[in-house]
């Protein structure tokens, strides 16, 4: 009895966290819906720099949980730019917590706010999160022939219009890599083969699509392009084969000891133009990744795993990078819910937000 307790109570300890994240969504859109209301006469720079400091609000209030709740080991090999940059960050796709990868690479850049996605397309229907993803310069897509191209450059033209400060993340593969469907792995396997491409093992066959309209479409506004490639420790079984990396849930559990990320900083004078050739030099990318890879998972030598080669930094998020968006946040919301006009405004937002949400992004890409 008292065992079950205590492996309950372990495995709860995501419940908090998660209630503070999502809790705290509706007192977000209402001040950002404030302020859009007030900026609609301004020009959109002024709206885009006000938005991304709210983001930058919000965002580092999660990674207070991700980051100084776990006592996560972030580890960074490779030349991470202390200074902002407009850049397309790429990475292989593994789990939810790549997401949140992105976010702890560009808090150490100052650049939190300026984080965008591009996103399958299915989640846009998120509450409130969905249509807030797409006002703040997310791009949704669709698949293979689904894709729409022109959307897409449009979108990301009128953010260059805007002169808005860029870190667009995208997943090349697609879908997420898990050991567990091995099917995934082996059709992605067998495309390779069949297109004369190296067959790859800890990753899976990038598309580049979505890479070249957003390299192409911006070439003149980037700064660089950020390959990154992420793994997590302790996603090995006892017989030393890989296991599914970890959830958000597991990771707010405290059950990824480390986390590994090598940064490579590509300037676009030596990535191609044409599609084409930008295909090849994409999987030459995802080769580079998938030795990386073997060897922090198969290396031979055990004292070479569970690392990535070269030189690395234990970086820790200060606690001031991170705790006075959680108080402002968390006070503001539960100021909200003291009384009872403040509860029903909560409620509304909830249930009016996810309905004008669903309706925006029903209409507008």
């Amino acid at each position: 009895m008292l065992l079950s307790l205590v492996l309950h109570t372990y495995s709860m300890r995501y419940v908090l966290p998660a209630a503070v994240m999502m809790g705290t969504a509706p007192t977000y859109v209402l001040a950002w819906g404030a302020w859009r209301l007030l900026s609609a006469v301004l020009p959109a720079r002024f709206y885009r720099e006000v938005d991304d400091r709210l983001y930058t609000i919000y965002q580092s209030m999660v990674l207070f949980f991700f980051e100084n709740y776990t006592g996560v080991q972030v580890i960074i090999y490779g030349d991470l730019p202390k200074n902002k940059e407009n850049v397309v960050y790429l990475s292989n796709h593994q789990c939810t917590v790549d997401w949140i990868i992105a976010d702890m690479l560009a808090i150490r850049q100052n650049a939190l706010g300026h984080v965008r996605y591009v996103l399958k397309d299915g989640l846009k229907w998120l509450p409130l999160y969905g249509w807030y993803f797409s006002q703040h310069g997310g791009v949704y897509v669709k698949r293979s022939a689904n894709f729409n191209e022109k959307e897409m450059r449009e979108k990301l033209r009128a953010q260059m219009k805007a002169e808005t400060p860029m870190y667009l993340v995208i997943f090349p593969e697609g879908t997420r890599y898990n050991p567990e469907i091995p099917k995934v792995i082996a059709d992605s396997q067998s495309f390779a083969e069949k297109e004369g491409l190296a067959i790859l093992k800890h990753v899976l066959t990038p598309r580049v699509k979505a890479t070249h309209v957003a390299v192409d479409t911006m070439k003149d506004y980037l700064d660089a392009v950020y390959d990154v490639t992420v793994a997590y420790e302790g996603t090995v079984d006892h017989k030393g084969q890989r296991k599914l990396a970890p959830s958000m849930t597991e990771f707010l559990c405290k059950e990824c000891p480390k986390v590994h990320i090598f940064i490579d900083r590509i300037e676009l004078k030596d990535i191609p133009e044409e599609q084409m050739y930008m295909r090849r030099w994409l999987h030459e990318r995802f080769e580079i990744k998938d030795k990386l890879l073997i060897e922090f998972y198969d290396a031979k030598d055990s004292k070479r795993r569970n690392k990535f080669p070269g030189k690395s930094v234990h970086s820790k998020l200060s606690l001031k990078k991170t705790l006075p968006s959680l108080l402002f946040l968390g006070g503001l919301t539960a100021s909200m819910l003291l009384t009872e006009s403040g509860r029903k405004l909560y409620v509304k937002t909830w249930i009016y937000g996810t309905l004008i949400g669903c309706l925006w992004v029903s209409i507008k890409p």
